[in-house]
């Protein structure tokens, strides 16, 4: 795993996802209401809907397009359908996010 720092996490509005590009893969980090950061593939895989800019609450995000739901922990869609997202360890030090992946 590689760590990246992307950024001040006053770039992420509390209850909002932003979308990061690291290493060519886009990601989408949300800042939740209880304070928690989660990172999920930026991109759902359904239609390619943009997960940053669907509604997310503390456990899930809801796909915009065609409102499919990823939990937000294990990348898994809800519902139980085979379809899902990597999702990716991240933290805040020191006001900065930062990301763990694989590189390629």
């Amino acid at each position: 795993m590689t760590d990246v720092d992307i950024g001040s996490i006053d770039q992420i509005p509390v209850g909002e996802g932003r979308t990061f590009a690291i290493d060519g893969e886009q990601i989408a980090v949300f800042r939740l209401r209880n304070g928690a950061l989660r990172a999920v593939d930026a991109v759902c895989p359904h239609k390619g809907g943009p997960l940053a800019d669907g509604l997310a609450d503390d456990a899930v995000v809801v796909c915009p397009l065609h409102g499919h739901t990823f939990d937000l922990s294990t990348g898994c869609e809800a519902s139980g359908n085979e379809m899902s997202v990597r999702s990716y360890p991240v933290e805040a030090i020191d006001g900065k996010v930062r990301v763990s992946f694989r590189r390629a």
